[in-house]
């Protein structure tokens, strides 16, 4: 079921996978730049989702970042927005410990259109992170129609063309899990782009497609593919996805593994505990490729209820979008 192109792809970034010795996980090139980063990447707004909801000791959120290095992923996510900053705050203080820092490729992402506020944002997120670089800066959320003219007209990509031009900023993406109309349109734009995040998993195929409709366009342009989203939002236990699997006798392994399958540099994954940690990094350290057959397998078994988007609510509604994109949207904020 998946597609010539895809599958060639596929073996194109397969082949280039670097597999690490010892305990390290496997890397692959990340676009035209061709840095070796992980093939799971830790998402930044799960780390800190305990300290942060519930208030907890901020230990427990370092000691898992200096975990996930210590498992050999060296792609660290995170957002202006996570958790109103406190996000970057927490991985700012972890990798500030030892050197932490130099041993990450750092991305996390701007939130406004404007130039000022970009350059503010900017500003913001090398504080909170006490670094004074980003290893990738990306437009967080271009989940609406208007985000990829309002980030060109209103100064968003002229503030990140100087902060890469300053040393601030090695390469520079967007971020959106709404529609790949919107990604086309942003890769469409006047700007080499170094990369772009998306929703890939086993719903994906058959919905607005990420996998089949971006993923392509991106290698044509020499843009790194990444994944999110993989579990169809959030750690499996308790979702949709999750219990829709389940049913059907997928597992979490599968859908990981599946996703790492696919055409992309890495899979950002949503990492809240040492437990959750350990069991993405043996799926990654120990990582073959999904044979085709079991691909289009599974691919079939989920054909009718992924058709239509009632699983992938971030595509067919706005109830996930950010409250800061809202609000710039006029939308109302729960």
């Amino acid at each position: 079921m998946r597609s010539q192109q895809i599958q060639k792809l596929a073996g194109e970034v397969l082949a280039s996978q670097i597999n690490q010795s010892g305990a390290g996980l496997p890397r692959r090139p990340f676009g035209r730049a061709g840095d070796p980063v992980s093939i799971i990447a830790l998402g930044g707004w799960h780390s800190v989702a305990r300290v942060a909801l519930d208030k907890a000791d901020e230990s427990e959120s370092i000691r898992l970042m200096h975990a996930a290095i210590d498992e050999g992923i060296n792609f660290f996510d995170n957002a202006w927005d996570y958790h109103d900053g406190f996000a970057e705050e927490v991985m700012g203080r972890a990798l500030a410990i030892d050197g932490k820092r130099n041993q990450v490729f750092l991305m996390t992402k701007n939130c406004e259109r404007d130039y000022a506020g970009s350059v503010r944002d900017l500003e913001d997120s090398l504080r909170r992170l006490q670094t004074d670089r980003l290893d990738l800066w990306m437009f967080h959320e271009c989940n609406y129609d208007n985000d990829p003219d309002w980030i060109f007209e209103r100064g968003a990509i002229r503030a990140a063309i100087e902060a890469q031009q300053a040393g601030k900023v090695r390469y520079i993406g967007f971020t959106g899990h709404k529609d790949p109309r919107i990604h086309r349109k942003m890769l469409a734009k006047p700007h080499q782009w170094d990369a772009a995040l998306m929703p890939i998993n086993i719903l994906d195929a058959h919905y607005r497609s990420f996998l089949n409709e971006v993923v392509p366009t991106c290698h044509e342009i020499g843009a790194a593919p990444l994944g999110m989203k993989g579990f169809g939002g959030g750690w499996p236990n308790g979702r949709i996805l999750y219990r829709m699997g389940e049913k059907k006798g997928i597992t979490a392994r599968e859908l990981l593994r599946f996703n790492l399958s696919q055409p992309i540099v890495s899979q950002v994954v949503g990492i809240k505990n040492i437990e959750q940690l350990r069991f993405a990094a043996s799926v990654a350290r120990t990582f073959t490729p999904m044979p085709e057959g079991e691909q289009d397998e599974l691919l079939r078994s989920v054909s009718l209820e992924a058709g239509d988007g009632r699983h992938e609510t971030f595509k067919s509604t706005n109830d996930h979008d950010g409250p800061h994109h809202r609000r710039q949207h006029d939308f109302a904020v729960a």
